[in-house]
């Protein structure tokens, strides 16, 4: 549990750093939001590429060797992106961060499914939500460190930007882009020791077909468990409405004109309400309420805080945004286990399918950064989150049973 933990750190560092980096590239490359939200998206489409590549990674050369690369892997991709940033070149900076999101796959197909069966399926939520405040405390440090080591008086460059000759304005970016060369090559440098340290760890090998099974159960194609697929399109858009809250917080705010030298910390701030979800899906599942229950309450407050989002403005507003991630904590806790329940043999392959599904974050995030050109911005983050959490509603009260009998779905 506690290397499970290091890991899911590491996951929440690499991911969450995001949010604040969309505003970063933004102003050392010059982009417009649509093009800054390619962040998002280079790093999410890696998931649906190398999600199944991941799983059969896993089952040639097993749990800690494929842990052990995806380390490796995330090491190599955070020196090709901080030595692409330093030179502003921002294919070469996307494709570093695809090749972070690699890495993160082959931890995501791996330890997901891990902390899910490694004991008894119907306190899975409880398991992940450890590893959840693990993700989410990496979270809130990563804009902070980021915020403190290269964005630190931002609004002051940009305002030099401003009044800056031809030859100043790119002796500016260049050094501001260069602030992230050191930063990145010492976390490679970090995980390359760590992923040494998890082949010398006592982690065990547990097969997840093994452990995940039904009475009598046999080799089945996946497209006979339903329930699986309506939990990949549901964490497809769990995962885009929580990049939504979590990375386009910082443009949300921006909308509003509100200075970027708060900005940059929004993403924490809605990490510590993530955090606070966790605490309280802790206490409560499953004692007191099923994993699948609270997750039908967790989509319906994520609809009340969008619908308050739209209804009000400035620092209120964006405080409702980040209030989704009280809402969006316990969300893959629940929807994960729920979504593998039962598949037996096929357990490795369906959990490669839901990783795919972290897409989501990709695609939705993209679709807000084109559409608020053409719309108001608070309408358009309404119109992506109110559907995404109607849907997640709808798998919490009956998606999840489809296709179960009775004693299984319960």
């Amino acid at each position: 549990m506690a290397i499970i933990g290091l890991l899911f750190f590491i996951m929440g560092f690499f991911t969450w750093i995001n949010g604040p980096l969309i505003g970063f590239v933004k102003l050392a490359f010059n982009l417009d939001d649509v093009n800054a939200f390619l962040v998002p998206m280079a790093f999410y489409l890696s998931y649906f590429f190398l999600a199944l590549p991941s799983a059969a990674v896993f089952k040639r050369i097993g749990m800690k060797r494929g842990m052990a690369l995806g380390l490796l892997v995330i090491a190599a991709g955070a020196v090709v992106f901080g030595q692409f940033v330093s030179m502003r070149v921002y294919p070469g900076a996307l494709t570093g961060l695809f090749v972070i999101g690699a890495g993160l796959s082959l931890l995501q197909t791996a330890a997901n499914p891990y902390i899910s069966i490694v004991g008894p399926i119907e306190s899975a939520a409880q398991r992940i939500a450890w590893m959840g405040i693990c993700n989410k405390v990496a979270g809130i440090l990563a804009p902070l460190l980021l915020g403190a080591v290269v964005l630190s008086d931002v609004g002051g460059l940009a305002q030099s930007l401003q009044t800056a000759d031809a030859a100043t304005r790119e002796a500016l970016l260049d050094g501001f882009a260069h602030k992230v060369h050191a930063p990145y090559m010492v976390m490679a440098g970090v995980l390359a020791v760590l992923a040494v340290g998890i082949l010398r760890s006592p982690l065990p090998d547990i097969r997840a077909s093994d452990v995940n099974r039904s009475e009598g159960a046999t080799e089945r194609s996946l497209t006979s468990f339903p329930h699986l697929w309506l939990g990949v399109v549901c964490l497809f858009v769990y995962v885009g409405a929580e990049v939504m809250a979590g990375d386009a917080i910082g443009t949300y705010g921006a909308g509003f004109n509100l200075p970027a030298d708060q900005t940059k910390f929004f993403t924490s701030f809605t990490l510590v309400a993530m955090l606070l979800g966790y605490v309280a899906g802790l206490v409560l599942i499953p004692k007191f309420i099923s994993q699948q229950r609270y997750l039908a309450i967790s989509a319906s407050l994520g609809i009340v805080f969008s619908l308050c989002a739209y209804a009000t403005h400035g620092y209120v507003s964006v405080g409702f945004v980040a209030a989704l991630g009280f809402a969006n904590a316990m969300m893959w806790p629940a929807i994960f286990p729920l979504a593998i329940r039962a598949l037996g043999p096929a357990t490795e392959r369906g959990s490669a399918l839901l990783i795919m599904g972290i897409a989501g974050g990709a695609i939705i995030p993209q679709a807000f950064a084109v559409l608020k050109e053409h719309h108001h911005f608070q309408l358009v983050f309404a119109a992506l989150m109110v559907p995404c959490y109607l849907y997640i509603l709808f798998y919490g009260l009956v998606g999840h049973r489809v296709g179960l009998g009775k004693g299984k779905a319960e």
